[in-house]
């Protein structure tokens, strides 16, 4: 089964308005190319949604990320989106307010813009022939680090210090059938990175 979807940590969620709509627009035409190249979705077996994009907000340590679940929708309105307001990797919590809770890769997202100012979006995408065409070539995460967790949090703290990742900018999830992380200056950054290592594995 997928292990998708599913928020493990502690999460401290307010309802409130969703992010200014200016730190969206950019986010969200990333998004809808790559739910058009079934990068983003909805597993039908497994019944989760997969997939999430984000972006550095406007306070230090805020993040404008995709809502938990909405893989499935092939667009997605402001509602959608989530500002977290703080990361504690080691306690496992989230703390946000929106319409929505964030997404439950978003220690993850978190953990990647700590590494460098330069890292201004993050998307997690799902593709698995690319993923098997990558796993050991890009920098991978240990298989015992599992998706949503402090553990892969860390995993690339580590990878950005002892592997190529802060050239790469792309990495595999070892642990997470499928799953790869590219970041970038801006969304459109990451995606192009993407695109280009998916182009290149056909």
């Amino acid at each position: 089964m997928i292990d998708e979807g599913y928020i493990k940590f502690s999460c401290d969620w307010t309802a409130g308005p969703p992010p200014p709509e200016e730190l969206i627009v950019e986010l969200e035409a990333s998004r809808r190319n790559l739910f058009k190249h079934g990068l983003i979705g909805h597993d039908r077996d497994a019944d989760v949604d997969y997939g999430n994009i984000s972006v550095r907000g406007r306070a230090p340590g805020e993040i404008i990320i995709t809502g938990t679940q909405t893989g499935h929708l092939p667009t997605l309105s402001a509602e959608h989106f989530v500002t977290v307001t703080a990361c504690d990797i080691e306690a496992n919590r989230v703390r946000c307010e929106g319409a929505i809770k964030a997404s439950s890769e978003t220690l993850t997202h978190a953990a990647i813009y700590r590494q460098s100012g330069d890292i201004n979006a993050v998307l997690h995408v799902h593709h698995q022939a690319l993923w098997e065409y990558l796993y050991g070539r890009l920098p991978t995460t240990v298989p015992a680090a599992a998706y949503g967790t402090p553990a892969i949090a860390r995993e690339f703290e580590r990878l950005y210090r002892e592997a190529d990742l802060a050239v790469q900018k792309i990495a595999v999830m070892g642990g997470h059938p499928a799953g790869l992380i590219s970041f970038g200056d801006t969304p459109a950054d990451a995606e192009q990175r993407l695109f280009k290592h998916l182009h290149s594995s056909t």
